[in-house]
């Protein structure tokens, strides 16, 4: 058995300063990088100052599977192709005062973050370098297969059917209301 396509990413999340009345800070996702080894494999601040945090999240790895196919396809014929990432508020503070913006899930697949809006997790996007792009294309191009649209039938043609899936009759005739005085 093959492997499959994957690349090690790691994600940086950026915490901006909005001088909100009930909301003073937001999160965002800023972007996603190749992983490199000095990532190490915990979250770690990079920056700080008055207006935000720039934390990095390594240790992500993006897989393309083959019956995700048409969601890197609906990825890759965009405008503009883009990482997805799926990431969740930290319920209790872990390595800082506060609680982080905590990346879950990456991905290049539109069915992904079309299940996960779903979820009603909070997804975000940000562009794909082209190197990537061109990595997800190659693999749309070896393993999409457009479907053939079914023909549909006219509607005149379908046959009635009531609530509970039973066939259906129509009539001008009156069954019920008493007498027909015409």
């Amino acid at each position: 058995m093959t492997a499959r396509p994957a690349i090690d990413v790691a994600v940086v999340m950026r915490r901006e300063r909005i001088d909100h009345r009930w909301q003073p800070w937001r999160w965002i996702l800023a972007e996603v990088v190749a992983q490199e080894p000095g990532f190490g494999a915990e979250p770690r601040l990079m920056h700080r100052n008055d207006r935000e945090e720039v934390w990095l999240h390594p240790g992500f790895k993006v897989e393309l599977f083959r019956d995700d196919a048409e969601g890197y396809y609906l990825n890759a014929t965009t405008d503009a192709p883009c990482w997805f990432v799926l990431w969740r508020m930290e319920e209790e503070p872990t390595i800082a005062p506060e609680p982080l913006a905590r990346p879950a899930m990456v991905s290049l697949s539109y069915h992904d973050a079309g299940r996960w809006l779903d979820a009603q997790e909070t997804v975000e996007q940000v562009p794909a370098p082209p190197e990537v792009i061109e990595w997800m294309r190659a693999f749309v191009d070896e393993h999409y297969v457009v479907e053939p649209k079914k023909r549909k039938r006219p509607e005149s043609f379908k046959r009635l059917e009531d609530r509970f899936g039973n066939p259906a009759t129509v009539t001008t005739v009156k069954k019920f209301g008493g007498e027909d005085n015409g």
